[in-house]
């Protein structure tokens, strides 16, 4: 017997990363609405009838974040066959969408969002930040998203150095701009090193500026010059 062609439904789903004050790589979640158990997920929405996946993508971090024209990049698509077959999920897409959603596909976006950012979300009760390294289990096959989300993130950076700068604080210390390489990277970098190489970037500004109330040396502030990384057309640090 042939197979069957699907009647499927469609969602985006959102992976938006912020850097906050203890030099950590965080992750936004929100809390299931309609869900006694109240489990954390990615913020995501099935698309409407009349909707484009990117126009979803858009409402959705609007619904989240209040911001309208957020960034963000499709990055993959998600469409296994099982990734849905969990009892629990399956009753909660039914009280959530009041539709039986047996099969779900999954159109994935990446963001990058300043930490220290006002989240004004206009539908989630519950939205917090999650340092990567302590993201519990998720609902569906968020963490594989989330896993996936920083493969992608990794080539971006390979490619355009520049976008880690999108989660620094416009000013940062070395130490913060080593800390987050490293998350994202997940290698071991020697600090001393690192510190030689970014000193031979023009395109990353010292300041007369140091860190104040600090219970360590101080360290000097520097900033990201967009114009100056441009002209060079740098990569990835080596």
């Amino acid at each position: 017997m042939s197979p069957e062609f699907i009647h499927t439904y469609v969602s985006v789903d959102c992976v938006v990363f912020g850097f906050d004050h203890e030099n950590r790589l965080n992750i936004l979640l929100v809390e299931r609405h309609l869900d006694a158990e109240k489990q954390i997920k990615l913020p995501g929405s099935l698309i409407f009838s009349d909707e484009d996946v990117d126009d979803a993508a858009e409402r959705v971090l609007h619904e989240l974040t209040g911001i309208r024209k957020m960034v963000l990049k499709q990055f993959k698509c998600f469409a296994d066959p099982m990734r849905a077959n969990n009892e629990k999920d399956i009753n909660w897409m039914g009280e959530e969408y009041k539709h039986h959603i047996d099969r779900i596909i999954t159109v994935a976006y990446l963001s990058l969002c300043k930490i220290d950012h006002k989240i004004n979300s206009t539908k989630y009760s519950t939205v917090d930040w999650f340092p990567i390294d302590q993201v519990p289990s998720l609902p569906f096959d968020h963490n594989k998203i989330i896993s996936e989300s920083l493969i992608e993130i990794r080539k971006w950076i390979e490619s355009d150095f520049s976008i880690i700068f999108e989660l620094l604080p416009k000013r940062f210390t070395i130490r913060q701009l080593y800390q987050l390489y490293s998350a994202l990277s997940e290698k071991y970098i020697d600090i001393k090193n690192f510190h030689k190489k970014i000193s031979s970037f023009n395109y990353i500004v010292p300041l007369d500026e140091i860190e104040k109330n600090v219970s360590h040396r101080a360290a000097r502030y520097y900033k990201f010059d967009a114009k100056v990384f441009k002209k060079n057309n740098t990569k990835l640090i080596k």
